[in-house]
């Protein structure tokens, strides 16, 4: 086991994750009609289901509040000139209207990661413990059924609605960790950035589609029928998710038996023997991990400022109608969802064919997906009324942050695959905080709405990502640690 002992990037030269002699050996499965990527697919539509219910709260809320509700060719209180736009139907008026000030919004936007940050850790070990098909459809299921009672909450008040986006949030945190527990038993490990950036293209996506749909929503109906249509879009997927997927190729009644021995004997050098035994004192101790943590944060802090606050930003600053709002705010996610399909194929191309070691590659995504975003931030703050630019530098931005995704945010499945839902239960931890200050911060430095102001809330964001950069460039590791293949205490499987 010395191949997996030394923490150094020399080694890793020596030795990819999956031997080039053992993949001689193992018969690759064919991609089409694979069970493997059936998953990646039914599990991107979770994270469309999961990130269209985080976000449409953000172009909504622009319907949601008083002030915001007037003329829409009359923006008196943007920044720069307000945009015209066609008259809204008469009946889209009959949803209620709420006196919310800018504190009471930018907690209202960070109130689901309250409960967000509560299921991460226990999501990781809950998935390892009974598996992660019941957990992430379950978790999805309680955020959807949270999300159609949303407008209810909104009535009765500003703390009810703060209390269900806890709930719902609690729902979605046991998502992700449990995900990666499901990756690190399906994803052979030479095609590891394919499957998991088809996987979580879905959040972009959601993204994507869910803010100008919200919009559209808005404009034609009321702000009510975001949280329905979404909501019965998720219903659709759990039922899907109930009859077609299984935790493993083991247990799964319809895999070929070409892909079943593809994929475990791809894996089974790289993972732990000891199905009971977790080394948390060794987990909490590796620097590799630490070095993500502090990467997943600082992406995240430019992420999540964009992600609740770029529909208001669209709004108070560039005069963008409630019908344009989605649609712009949206265009950032389209090129990161891009970019994040095409980093996947590239890295597993230069780890595959050109040799590249695993670090070299994890570090230089990261370094493109997190420097790259906070030059054109800082950027977009200086152009003033100039539209084109401001939605082209917030599109690069984004577009460059998903380059990321092949970077540190699936390192976890390099360094522990058997421990990979904990790992990422453990980064989503930190990585969440920023979705429950940010907005908070944000609207805080944010309250005369003025330009000068959101610079400052740019350049914030712009300093947290070089941090993560340089820390996860110095700390980062690419091979599996010896403690997470740790066979002294095994209990039989």
């Amino acid at each position: 086991m010395e191949r997996y002992e030394s923490d150094t990037e020399g080694e890793e030269q020596e030795t990819p994750l999956l031997h080039r002699g053992q993949e001689d050996k193992v018969q690759r499965a064919p991609v089409c009609c694979s069970s493997r990527y059936g998953l990646a697919l039914l599990s991107s539509y979770g994270f469309f289901v999961v990130y269209s219910l985080r976000v449409n709260l953000s172009v909504a809320m622009v319907d949601m509040l008083n002030s915001t509700h007037q003329s829409n060719i009359n923006h008196s209180d943007s920044v720069c000139p307000a945009h015209a736009s066609p008259a809204r139907p008469k009946h889209n008026h009959t949803a209620s209207v709420y006196d919310w000030d800018s504190e009471t919004q930018g907690w209202i936007l960070g109130s689901f990661f309250y409960g967000y940050i509560l299921t991460q850790i226990p999501g990781g070990y809950l998935a390892g413990r009974f598996g992660p098909k019941w957990l992430m459809g379950f978790g999805i299921l309680g955020t959807v059924v949270f999300t159609l009672l949303t407008p209810v909450a909104a009535d009765l008040g500003a703390s009810y609605l703060i209390a269900v986006r806890v709930l719902e949030g609690i729902g979605e945190g046991v998502t992700f960790p449990a995900m990666y527990t499901m990756w690190a038993a399906w994803a052979p490990p030479m095609e590891r950035s394919r499957l998991l950036t088809i996987s979580y293209i879905g959040a972009q996506l959601g993204t994507v589609i869910s803010l100008p749909l919200s919009g559209e929503i808005c404009f034609y109906l009321n702000w009510t029928y975001v949280f329905y249509v979404f909501g019965v879009v998720g219903l659709v997927w759990f039922v899907l998710w109930a009859f077609l997927v299984f935790d493993s190729p083991n247990t799964h009644p319809r895999i070929s038996e070409r892909e079943r021995l593809y994929i475990t004997n791809s894996l089974k050098n790289e993972l732990s023997a000891s199905a009971g035994y977790i080394p948390w004192r060794a987990i909490v101790t590796s620097r590799p991990l630490w070095a993500i943590v502090v990467a997943h944060f600082s992406y995240n802090w430019t992420f999540y400022t964009l992600l609740t606050l770029l529909p208001t930003y669209m709004n108070n600053i560039l005069g963008f109608s409630i019908q344009e709002n989605g649609i712009l705010s949206a265009l950032p996610y389209m090129g990161c969802a891009v970019f994040a399909v095409l980093s996947g194929q590239i890295a597993d191309y230069m780890r595959e064919t050109c040799l590249y070691p695993t670090v070299i590659v994890r570090k230089s995504f990261s370094i493109i997906g997190m420097i790259g975003p906070a030059v054109f931030l800082v950027a977009a703050g200086y152009i003033g009324c100039n539209y084109t630019l401001a939605v082209t530098f917030l599109t690069i931005s984004s577009s460059l942050g998903g380059v990321s995704a092949s970077g540190f945010n699936i390192n976890h499945l390099d360094i522990a695959p058997s421990y990979a839902g904990i790992l990422l239960g453990i980064t989503n931890t930190f990585a969440t905080i920023p979705g429950m200050v940010g907005p908070v911060i944000a609207r805080a430095l944010t309250k005369q709405n003025t330009i000068e102001e959101w610079q400052t809330v740019f350049y914030i964001a712009a300093a947290i990502n070089l941090l993560g950069a340089t820390v996860y460039t110095l700390f980062g590791r690419g091979t599996v640690q010896p403690w997470a293949v740790h066979t002294d205490y095994s209990h039989g499987d």
